[in-house]
């Protein structure tokens, strides 16, 4: 999108945010899938492999979670809040052209 038209609708920084929003999610996806593994894994080698990548994969979720916070992106002690501005969101999303 053109940058112009980025900061008159007030997406230059919903860019910044639907991008951190993204890797949240897929960090998450990775925790929930080495967590999985683990209960799969059939040797203690490959347990001890996936538990390190689990380990990561929460320090990174930690990461990203602490830098949208930070900036009020994403509000994971105040549901309400952070329903509201999901909402918000939904409907921007829905008016862009």
């Amino acid at each position: 999108m053109n940058p112009i038209i980025e900061y008159i609708t007030g997406l230059n920084t919903l860019t910044d945010q639907v991008i951190a929003t993204d890797l949240l999610l897929a960090a998450k996806t990775g925790v929930r899938n080495y967590a999985a593994a683990i209960t799969e894994a059939v040797t203690p080698e490959i347990r001890e492999m996936l538990e390190y990548q689990l380990e990561q994969n929460i320090e990174l979720f930690e990461q990203i979670s602490s830098y949208m916070v930070e900036r009020g992106w994403y509000q994971p002690w105040d549901v309400r809040e952070q329903l509201l501005m999901d909402m918000q969101h939904a409907k921007t999303a829905l008016n862009l052209p």
